[in-house]
């Protein structure tokens, strides 16, 4: 009998690594981009064990270039000891140059924000999900909350309703 091969997410932790759920809430979400990050040995295997939230992040456009704001990746403690590990330092958002233009044009035109929703792993690298978006007013989120509401609403009636017949 040969050897069984490792599942590739359970060799890498997993899929997805840390979500934003409050973007969906704040942001009006248009379109989705893929972007590689410049990260850091021991970055990576905090990645790995899962330390990792971009909840309060924002990506920023410097000199052509994207950069990951707030996102914080907490060292661990077996970290390398002559590495001074900085939890929220600024790291390089990796996307092709047609793309990075595209951004740019639509967040300085057009008033956009790029929001992280997502990090996952993508075979042996860690992916950065952003979202164009515009930020919602507060009669926007209410809404929101009631079709989420009445959508819960419905499914538990019809439930109900198959249950009995």
């Amino acid at each position: 009998m040969g050897k069984k091969k490792p599942d590739k997410d359970k060799a890498n932790g997993g899929g997805t690594v840390a979500l934003n759920k409050r973007a969906r809430h704040e942001y009006h979400l248009e379109e989705r981009f893929e972007a590689g990050l410049a990260l850091q040995g021991w970055e990576l295997k905090s990645i790995r064990a899962g330390r990792a939230n971009i909840t309060e992040s924002y990506a920023v456009v410097r000199g052509g270039e994207l950069f990951l704001f707030g996102a914080q990746i907490t060292p661990l403690i077996s970290a390398s000891s002559h590495v001074v590990a900085d939890d929220r330092r600024t790291r390089k958002l990796l996307l092709h140059r047609r793309e990075i233009d595209q951004l740019v044009g639509r967040v300085e035109r057009d008033g956009y924000t790029l929001v992280p929703t997502a990090l996952y792993w993508k075979g042996n690298k860690v992916k950065a999900e952003l979202a164009l978006a515009k930020g919602k007013q507060a009669h926007d989120k209410r809404e929101a909350t009631k079709e989420r509401d009445w959508a819960r609403e419905k499914q538990r009636a019809l439930r109900q309703h198959n249950k009995d017949a």
